[in-house]
């Protein structure tokens, strides 16, 4: 069989197989963090802009769009939902394969659950199965992959694809053609996010629509290429060319890395968060205050220093990526959060005062790690000539350092109360803590503002 076969087994067995409380408490979590990153990114741009160009009011009235209570078809509300998620970047991440597989899983299986009106379990189990096989296909494409292209808009395709067609009922044969025609119209250029421009949520808006449309038209009898990933002139060898595609199959229903997902505790880019721990515990540990500072240099892994070394950012989205603001905001405000990139933030003197101090080289023992290990080492040296060096293993957020469900709760109501009001926060995190009970339409009764 091919890969997109042997996936296709799996996603199928899913519908049904036992699942453990574990897994499916992870996979409420998934959810619980989509809503938070969803609301939070909804605000802002490009979002509103996007609603107002692509809602039309005679469109069929099959999935809710946030944060406003509208409603559209299931591929529209996919991507707008799916671009929401990704704006905010409070959105998850599977750190072993590099990439955010709920904000384009989630709103995919989110609005084809709500056309099929399907239950809260049904749904977790399409997430479960986006996850599993999005996740493993980021692993099998490698490092390779991510030198050029946005994993979260090539990757997170599958895992949409698989969701829709675990939830549409699909069977084997149509299944597989929905991920291989999935594969066939995977995109996203890292180069819409190492310049300033609103494109990069469009990729998982894009991925979130494709993979419901390949599973809609696999469901009428379209076909695809069933050995697009590994075949000559296939996904693996265009977009990576070091592919090993048994990573892709490795494991299924044995083992689950919905277990093992990076919940953000920054609202940026996730390349910065170990330096961003690390001069956090720093300076709780010396008591160094960052006017202080003389300054700070950050050793860390490749894709990091190349992805967010920006010495002068200008724009929100600039100084999401850049490691001098993000790490200096850090150093004087002790987070970074949604106030992080607000005008007056971004702009504040002793920031940016701050930001030319810091310094990025790759350490060749920590890069080797990557992308299984995200770790940085942070030095300061103080204006009174002191040195204090900080290792950083991991990430605040990571399966090895995890957001307790206290914590996971507390960054929920901080994202969402802004937008839904009191009421509708508190009731809809109680509900979504009960998905696995509950029909699915119950839970969204609070998905819209109160107040």
């Amino acid at each position: 069989m091919t890969v997109t076969e042997q996936i296709a087994e799996y996603i199928c067995d899913e519908f049904s197989r036992p699942l453990s409380d574990t897994t499916i408490h992870h996979a409420k979590r998934a959810v619980i963090d989509w809503f938070a990153a969803m609301y939070s990114g909804s605000i802002q741009e490009p979002n509103p802009m996007l609603r107002e160009s692509l809602i039309n009011t005679d469109d069929a009235q099959q999935a809710l769009i946030f944060p406003e209570g509208q409603f559209s078809t299931a591929r529209t509300a996919a991507f707008l939902n799916g671009a929401s998620a990704h704006t905010s970047e409070f959105d998850d991440i599977f750190r072993d394969g590099g990439f955010h597989p709920g904000c384009a899983t989630i709103a995919a299986a989110l609005a084809v659950a709500q056309h099929h009106k399907q239950a809260g379990l049904v749904f977790l189990r399409a997430v479960i199965a986006g996850y599993e096989v999005s996740s493993r296909i980021s692993s099998a494409m490698g490092r390779d992959h991510y030198r050029f292209w946005h994993t979260t808009g090539t990757i997170a395709t599958f895992g949409a694809a698989a969701a829709a067609a675990l939830l549409l009922k699909l069977d084997r044969h149509q299944t597989a053609h929905a991920l291989s025609t999935s594969a066939t119209l995977a995109a996203g250029l890292q180069q819409a996010f190492r310049s300033d421009g609103m494109s990069k949520p469009l990729h998982s808006a894009h991925a979130a629509e494709i993979g419901v449309m390949a599973a809609m038209v696999a469901a009428k009898g379209v076909t695809g290429a069933l050995d697009v990933l590994e075949g000559p002139v296939g996904m693996g060898m265009a977009m990576s060319g070091a592919a090993d595609w048994t990573k892709a199959t490795a494991g299924l229903s044995e083992n689950y890395n919905i277990e093992a997902i990076t919940f953000k505790n920054h609202g940026c880019c996730g390349h910065t968060f170990a330096a961003i721990d690390g001069i956090l515990a720093l300076m709780t540990s010396t008591q160094i205050k960052a006017h202080e500072v003389a300054s700070i240099d950050i050793a860390t892994y490749g894709p990091a220093v190349s992805v967010t070394d920006r010495s002068n950012p200008q724009t929100s989205q600039e100084c999401k990526f850049s490691m001098q603001y993000v790490v200096a905001h850090a150093a004087y405000f002790g987070s970074v959060r949604i106030d992080a990139f607000e005008l007056v933030r971004m702009q504040n003197p002793e920031i940016r005062a701050l930001m030319p101090k810091i310094s990025l080289t790759v350490d060749q023992e920590i890069d080797d790690q990557f992308p299984t290990r995200r770790a940085a080492r942070v030095t300061v040296i103080s204006k009174a000539g002191d040195v204090f060096t900080h290792d950083q293993h991991t990430r605040k957020g990571d399966p090895d350092l995890p957001l307790s469900d206290e914590e996971l709760d507390e960054k929920f109501v901080e994202l969402t109360l802004p937008v839904l009001g009191t009421q509708s926060a508190d009731k809809l995190l109680q509900h979504l803590w009960r998905l696995d009970q509950i029909d699915l339409s119950a839970c969204l009764t609070y998905a819209i503002p109160s107040e």
